[in-house]
């Protein structure tokens, strides 16, 4: 018999939550096998079964707090335990009314950093009901779609763990063909969910706990504000330059690096271009001290289910456009999966955030501490520009730095978001000085 324990996870990560358990008591392991998720303030880590065996008992339910080196299940060798099947733990009145408990019911309120796009192959012929007072076994990304489906997973038939493939054959079999349910049952599945409590009049509101990432994320926003003297300047690109060069060069690019070209390889190395001329803006502040770093690793906002990431593109300044979009659209990938390591989230010096993708056309962009720069972008707009004594229409950007007037006087913030300006309207400037 052995205990399963919270791995070390990083210099900074002392704990983190119980996002899922892959495996249920009773069932068998192998060794280094996942058998849980854990959700830290920065990437889910997946938990593995330190042995061959049978997972005797659960410690810790879905939603608990738990400490690095804190023992969640106890294992026991093959011949310890009997098997899933009859494990005295999974016994249970087939006439009583399933009640999750609330950890379980917290964890699937939470919002997971999965994606169910994908989902293809055919649909499994054999399956089997959940069974009676179980938590369903599934993966986020199974949970989510349930979520967007409506379904209830403790109605969805399937083999041991539930998959996307389950729910997807739920959701399109007819209602005769789902597994027979105790009719009172159905509701309360349903509050479960989304729990529902009377808010303002006796008005219907849900209460719905944030997850850890998305509590950290709110305590690091209100800090930074709290903490740094933060200040926005704008100003606004003509797109017609880039938009060219990415016309011209849209294909015989993707033919040959296998990655299209985008626009923020193009804004990284005008950032990287106005860093070094502009070193305070890729600083940071230590007590009394200003850390000026000589290195441009650039973060890039990536918006997730889980919440806002910023994992960083290294040396950018030594990237190629190529090399730059293809770490881009990995590490954006990597974010939407939530397969993110630590490494790729630590150690920025600045950060650019897009949000025109969702068509933003102004905003103020929030400090990403203990940074003390960010460039946010935004829609792309054709309006009526002066060019020279005539009006044309342009696409044009509106651009935004915020930064910490701790460090960052007014007249360098805003030479610095002129000179990445003129960098992007004249694209050929960024082979020389990005």
């Amino acid at each position: 018999m052995s205990e399963i324990k919270v791995p070390e996870l990083a210099e900074s990560i002392t704990e983190g939550t119980i996002a899922n358990w892959l495996k249920s008591e009773g069932e068998t392991v192998a060794q280094d096998e996942p058998v849980a998720e854990l959700e830290t303030d920065k990437v889910n880590i997946e938990v593995n079964a330190p042995a061959d065996g049978v997972l005797q008992k659960i410690v810790k339910q879905i939603g608990d707090t738990v400490e690095v080196g804190e023992t969640i299940a106890i294992l026991a060798a093959g011949g310890e335990a009997p098997t899933g099947d009859a494990a005295p733990a999974k016994t249970a009145d087939p006439t009583a009314t399933p009640t999750p408990a609330p950890a379980a019911q917290d964890a699937q309120d939470a919002p997971l950093a999965t994606s169910a796009e994908g989902l293809s192959g055919e649909m499994p012929t054999v399956t089997e009901p959940a069974r009676p007072g179980v938590p369903p076994v599934a993966s986020p990304a199974t949970r989510r779609l349930a979520r967007e489906r409506g379904i209830d997973l403790n109605q969805v038939q399937g083999i041991g763990r539930i998959t996307p493939e389950d729910v997807a054959a739920h959701a399109n079999a007819p209602a005769q063909a789902a597994a027979p349910q105790p009719a009172p049952s159905a509701p309360k599945a349903v509050q479960a969910n989304a729990p529902q409590v009377e808010g303002e009049a006796g008005k219907p509101v849900v209460r719905e706990r944030m997850s850890r990432r998305r509590q950290t994320i709110a305590n690091r926003l209100v800090e930074v504000q709290q903490t740094a003297a933060m200040l926005t300047t704008f100003n606004e690109v003509d797109m017609t330059a880039i938009l060219d060069v990415r016309k011209r060069w849209k294909e015989p690019f993707l033919k040959q690096h296998g990655v299209k070209l985008g626009f923020m390889s193009f804004f990284t190395k005008a950032v990287v271009g106005a860093l070094k001329q502009f070193p305070l803006l890729n600083a940071e502040i230590d007590g009394q001290d200003m850390l000026i770093k000589k290195y441009y690793d650039i973060g890039i906002a990536v918006a997730s289910d889980a919440g806002l990431v910023v994992p960083v593109v290294r040396d950018a300044d030594r990237r190629s456009f190529a090399e730059i979009e293809s770490d881009i659209a990995s590490l954006a990938e990597k974010a939407r999966s939530n397969k993110l390591s630590l490494q790729d989230l630590q150690g920025g010096t600045f950060t650019i955030t897009n949000g025109g993708i969702f068509g933003s056309l102004l905003s103020t962009p929030i400090l990403n501490g203990p940074q003390v720069g960010i460039l946010g972008m935004h829609t792309i707009q054709k309006r009526p520009v002066a060019v020279g004594d005539d009006i044309e229409l342009r696409p044009m950007m509106y651009i935004a730095l915020s930064y910490d007037h701790r460090i960052v006087d007014g007249k360098e913030a805003v030479s610095f978001l002129v000179k990445v300006k003129q960098m992007l309207e004249d694209p050929e400037s960024l082979l020389l000085e990005g």
